[in-house]
């Protein structure tokens, strides 16, 4: 049987990835950055036969012996945080490290198939590029563009890093999963970064919307995608995005609004000149405004054809994600 090492087991995409490898019959043994998350895991699959690690990104310790007797690396653990670091490298050393320590292990243990998980921010600025022009997977974020923020920087570097190695490496077959915003039902009260903004969204903690578009995607396609990767030859050697549709920021405050008109949505979008205004005393202000004049659409089209599928409409997923958020809120109250 297929034994897969699952790194960052107890975040808000590999928690779906680990159920759909259960469910598919996988073995699995999956790191976690501590007791109290690997007895979080346990009691969500009180009978799945699970073995576990404690790894951490910026340290060597463990990496070496840990995915030996493994068939597959699914390597999500990554830093997402929805405010820019006063340090970029704070983003981009555990990210490309991390990378590394996984391809290194594999390596060593002996693994040939690797899906790593990666994200559109890797593909949709991509310096000289019309920048109403939407990407796809051949397109490659410029790291060092003014307009690219740490936590795109992180991503491209980690991804670039992974390719780098296994150009060095050829025995080893790697394939990137590369999501947009992930939306969707989380399967705990600790969800991510996108549900966050969903949260911000519905309670008015966003009084205007941004004046930009952005990629989505439900969690429950990216975790299927990278488990039909394991054994589809077909995606070997291959990046993919994973995007059900590209949406502004009023538009799917737009969709909440609709679900409940008593959400405090945002009404309008910032104007520009603002957003700008703003970036010149906020990080994170300043991020976004490098983001005016310019479409972040990809396109979803070599997903679609390769696995077989079609992805659940972004409408459904945010949703999905707000429904979670309420009910997270509903729980907390009581």
């Amino acid at each position: 049987m297929t034994k897969v090492f699952l790194t960052g087991a107890s975040g808000f995409i590999a928690k779906h990835i680990l159920r759909e490898l259960l469910e598919k019959g996988y073995d699995v043994r999956a790191s976690v950055r501590s007791d109290g998350r690997k007895a979080e895991l346990e009691a969500m699959f009180p009978n799945a036969v699970l073995e576990f690690v404690s790894l951490d990104l910026n340290k060597d310790d463990g990496w070496q012996n840990s995915l030996m007797g493994c068939d597959v690396l699914v390597h999500t653990a990554s830093p997402f945080p929805l405010t820019e670091p006063k340090d970029p490298q704070d983003l981009i050393r555990p990210a490309v490290d991390g990378t590394l320590r996984g391809m290194r292990a594999a390596r060593d243990a002996g693994i040939k198939r690797v899906i790593l998980t990666s994200s559109c921010a890797a593909i949709y600025k991509q310096a000289g590029k019309a920048k109403m022009s939407p990407s796809d997977e051949t397109n490659w974020t410029s790291p060092d563009d003014p307009s690219v923020g740490a936590y795109e920087a992180s991503k491209t570097l980690a991804e670039r890093a992974a390719w780098d190695f296994v150009a060095e490496h050829p025995e080893i077959a790697l394939t990137t999963i590369n999501p947009g915003a992930v939306f969707g039902p989380p399967m705990d009260s600790r969800y991510g970064s996108s549900l966050e903004l969903v949260e911000q969204l519905m309670t008015g903690k966003v009084p205007m919307a941004p004046p930009m578009d952005m990629v989505a995607v439900d969690v429950r396609d990216v975790a299927r995608m990278h488990v039909a990767a394991i054994e589809l030859d077909a995606t070997k050697g291959e990046r993919f995005a994973a995007v059900s549709g590209t949406y502004r920021f009023i538009e799917m405050g737009n969709m909440l609004k609709a679900w409940d008109p008593s959400l405090k949505t945002p009404g309008r979008e910032a104007p520009a000149w603002l957003l700008r205004f703003m970036g010149l005393i906020s990080k994170d202000a300043r991020a976004l405004a490098g983001n005016l004049g310019r479409t972040l659409a990809v396109s979803g089209t070599k997903a679609e054809k390769t696995f077989g599928f079609k992805f659940i409409p972004v409408k459904d997923a945010i949703i999905a994600s707000a429904e979670a958020v309420r009910t997270n809120k509903m729980q907390k109250a009581g």
